[in-house]
């Protein structure tokens, strides 16, 4: 099974046409995985404004994987879409102990909005290879 998480905008829809792409010519099942992840409100005291992010992100969610599917079934890959909410690190080992995920497509943000460098990523990716084998 081949993993896409995805965002919005123009790297997450190459992204995903990679994801669609490599899914296709291996007749993998694919699975869109978007992630609500509202840390970056950590700081905010105000419960509600917490609340309505996530719905809205959620709802935002919804939307990106719906044309990620469509887009993968008019290729004759199948495909669902999946949304958690939670830290993006913890739901993606959650994710790929829960499904047999052969390969995963990670957008490459760089800048601010990067969640891993590249060292990061290697040592959460031999983790999670290695919880998968215990």
């Amino acid at each position: 099974m081949v993993l896409c998480v995805t965002r919005s905008g123009e790297a997450g829809i190459r992204v995903q046409d990679d994801a669609i792409a490599l899914a296709k010519d291996r007749n993998n099942s694919l699975v869109f995985l978007y992630v609500a992840d509202c840390s970056f409100l950590d700081k905010i005291a105000v419960c509600v404004l917490w609340r309505l992010a996530k719905k809205e992100l959620a709802k935002m969610g919804r939307f990106i994987l719906a044309m990620a599917v469509d887009r993968a079934l008019a290729e004759g890959v199948k495909a669902e879409a999946v949304i958690r909410s939670g830290v993006l690190r913890d739901v993606l080992l959650q994710v790929v102990s829960e499904m047999e995920v052969t390969t995963i497509f990670l957008e490459h943000p760089v800048g601010e909005t990067c969640r891993f460098n590249e060292a990061e990523l290697e040592r959460f990716l031999t983790s999670s290879r290695a919880g998968r084998n215990e």
